[in-house]
């Protein structure tokens, strides 16, 4: 017997539709904010993620699925999102159109990393980006978006926390005072933390180990060595989402894991979310096609892992829609009259609507047990008398009423049944 792989997982018929609903909702809430869909290769050249997402992040140090191909070429399985639509912004000189670009994605995504709750190593994501715009309103406009997407979720017990990481100019004074700060207790910090210690001193603000979490609250923050520009955009996206009615909480200890970000950066994190917390999390990166060898065009964009969401949904017993049910099973009593209903069939699935007929031979009691496992709202019986008739005999199965209809017009007939019920 052959296993899923670790850190895998099936999702399977009984539960994909929960994903559809996840999945629906992201796009109709980004296509309301004007983004459209991209979908981008699921691996990429290596160095794409090393130059993109930055070679001092686990991600690139730990986490990526990295081989060579039979052209003796590096390829990486994609670890997230940003990074290859980045590519794909430059190589299809998407700038050169309409701007701002806005764009979303729905995605699976890899990392070598412990499997948890929320955190897979095959896991799924929804993002978005937007290219182009350098104003404040553009991170609002990002961070408004996502909070539109976790509130038409029918999620309740998520926090906003933002902070701003500042520029390149006022994080070279900020990373000096920070390994002043930390000198003195490299000995006692861990192996990745002595590692950034010399290539990015903030992510050392990220570190998940109780030792260096003890010794980081007391770190200088970001918030105290902003330059003035940095500062000033930094209090207009405050200002906007004060005027959207979006609520947050300022925490100077959000960086984020990768190397791209500058200025504002944002978490939803909820408590049903795992150790770490976040169920959604982003900001801006106008550095980012500049260190792929580009020209520098302002960005900002986040990601929400699926899996996380769902698990947040389910421990706030969020309201879900069921599993689409089926409108009608056509039941047949013997062989001549399961042709005919499997024909039926083929006329209500051409009209649009869904059905099922029997394709094991049961009895006729057994295909009622069927049809309400599968919840079918109607079963449509074909028996000898009814073929004789031309009419089948349709059960509605919620009241136990039934009516013959006769079969040029059965397809209709639920058709119209179906709609006097969406309507009530």
């Amino acid at each position: 017997m052959i296993n899923i792989p670790k850190g895998t997982k099936d999702v399977l018929p009984a539960e994909v539709y929960l994903w559809h609903h996840v999945e629906n909702t992201a796009r109709a809430c980004a296509e309301r904010y004007g983004f459209r869909e991209i979908r981008t290769p699921v691996f990429e050249h290596t160095e794409l993620f090393a130059r993109g997402v930055g070679d001092t992040t686990d991600i690139v140090g730990k986490e990526m699925y990295t081989f060579l191909d039979k052209g003796n070429r590096s390829v990486t399985l994609r670890p997230e999102g940003t990074a290859g639509v980045a590519r794909s912004f430059v190589e299809h000189s998407l700038g050169g159109g309409v701007l701002p670009f806005k764009a979303y994605y729905l995605i699976s995504a890899f990392r070598y990393e412990r499997p948890q709750a929320g955190r897979l190593r095959e896991f799924h994501q929804f993002g978005a980006e937007l290219y182009g715009a350098e104003g404040a309103v553009a991170d609002a406009e990002i961070i408004a978006l996502a909070d539109g997407f976790l509130r038409d979720l029918g999620l309740k017990n998520v926090a906003l926390q933002i902070n701003s990481i500042g520029c390149k100019t006022c994080r070279a004074q900020y990373h000096q005072a920070l390994k002043e700060y930390f000198r003195p207790h490299l000995s006692s910090m861990c192996a990745d933390c002595k590692a950034r210690f010399e290539k990015n001193p903030m992510r050392m603000i990220d570190c998940k180990e109780e030792g260096c979490k003890a010794i980081t609250a007391g770190a200088p923050r970001m918030l105290d060595y902003l330059c003035g520009d940095c500062r000033a955009h930094f209090n207009e996206v405050k200002t906007l989402l004060d005027g959207a009615g979006i609520h947050y909480t300022v925490n100077p200890s959000i960086v984020r894991g990768l190397d791209y970000y500058s200025r504002t950066v944002f978490e939803f994190t909820s408590a049903a979310a795992g150790a770490q917390g976040t169920v959604l999390g982003g900001g801006r990166y106008d550095s980012l096609l500049e260190q792929l060898g580009s020209k520098s065009v302002p960005a900002v964009g986040f990601a929400a892992g699926l899996e996380r969401l769902l698990m947040v949904l389910s421990a706030e017993n969020t309201a879900l829609p069921d599993e689409a049910a089926l409108d009608c099973y056509l039941a047949g009593m013997d062989a001549p009259c399961r042709e005919k209903a499997f024909l039926l069939a083929q006329e209500l699935r051409r009209a649009g609507l869904s059905c099922e007929t029997d394709l094991m031979a049961r009895s006729v009691k057994a295909q009622f047990k069927y049809a309400d496992k599968r919840g079918a709202r109607f079963v449509a019986v074909v028996g000898s008398s009814e073929l004789e008739e031309g009419a089948a005999e349709v059960k509605d199965m919620k009241n136990s009423s039934s009516e013959r209809v006769k079969f040029c017009e059965l397809a209709q007939y639920i058709a119209k049944r179906k709609g006097e019920i969406e309507n009530g």
